[in-house]
């Protein structure tokens, strides 16, 4: 097939997306599929008439655009099928104070938060508990996360946040292990993927040097949880999905509390695609090479498409 693989954008997570893509592209060569790299680096001019003449997409981006369902609502009017979750889900998965909204609505449990369109004023003081984590509500990839122990340290990273002109959202620490599981299939057809556990080499969370760094974290998989934990934690990234109405894949991020409960930060429609990527860790657990889940995700887009 003619692939259209889209990459790169104009999101802080470019260079992300871009890593990502090359492992994609030798995959779908690989398959025997002809791939077409398309970059909206600056604007998605081209997109529309570059999908008529692709008989499907995989879209690789992270952030603004990509995981807003932006591109995918273009690809939709060109009459392109693509890979994973169409633009409605997509827009609620990435604006994380939206999707919390729906999460506590459905039961699932989630940390408490505060969301922060603006800038509050110097007198502001926040109605949770220190230490607390603040972060853009649209972003990905622990950019422009913070620690924050104290009230000093919250108001420099609400400035530093505000100022590269993103919403934010803050919750508080929750004490546990960082452990993320993925989900495969249509609606009606999904099943959760086996966990992995995210266990940092260095600092107390999974930020983004952790993440693409070189030995930044030990990512275990399948997790080393009691089979209840595993179980809890599938069954919660499956409500999540089904919450927002995703299709094709997605990978849930929780803090696993001490006492065994998943606490569910956020999930992510796009999710790294690296053959080292967590995603493509959980699909190796169950004996799907990264070529393989690559031709499973085009199999669903193709499937969903045609319905």
């Amino acid at each position: 097939m003619r692939i259209l693989l889209i990459a790169g954008g104009w999101s802080s997570e470019r260079d992300v997306s871009l890593a990502g893509a090359k492992s994609i592209e030798t995959a779908l060569n690989r398959l025997g599929h002809q791939a077409t790299f398309f970059d909206p680096v600056t604007s998605l001019h081209g997109l529309v008439d570059a999908a008529k003449t692709h008989d499907f997409a995989f879209i690789n981006l992270h952030g603004s655009p990509g995981e807003d369902g932006l591109v995918q609502a273009v690809l939709d009017a060109a009459g392109c099928p693509y890979q994973g979750s169409g633009p409605a889900g997509s827009f609620l998965a990435l604006n994380k104070a939206a999707s919390k909204e729906i999460f506590r609505d459905r039961g699932l449990n989630t940390p408490d938060w505060i969301f922060l369109a603006h800038e509050p004023g110097p007198e502001w003081t926040p109605n949770l508990p220190f230490p607390l984590f603040v972060k853009s509500n649209i972003g990905g990839s622990s950019l422009d996360l913070y620690r924050a122990d104290d009230q000093p340290a919250l108001m420099r990273a609400l400035k530093r946040i505000f100022a590269a002109g993103h919403e934010v959202i803050i919750e508080p620490l929750v004490a546990g292990k960082e452990i993320t599981c993925g989900v495969l299939g249509n609606p009606g057809t999904e099943k959760a993927l086996p966990p992995v556990l995210i266990l940092p080499n260095s600092g107390s969370y999974f930020d983004y040097q952790s993440k693409y760094q070189k030995n930044g974290a030990t990512e275990l998989c399948p997790a080393p949880v009691a089979a209840s934990v595993a179980k809890a934690v599938q069954e919660a990234a499956l409500a999540a999905h089904r919450a927002l109405g995703l299709r094709g894949y997605s990978r849930s991020d929780f803090i696993l509390r001490e006492d065994g409960v998943p606490m569910l930060l956020e999930v992510n429609t796009l999710p790294g695609m690296t053959g080292t990527s967590l995603v493509p860790q959980e699909a190796a657990a169950i004996g799907l090479s990264f070529e393989e889940l690559i031709a499973k995700l085009i199999e669903l887009g193709l499937e969903y498409h045609a319905k």
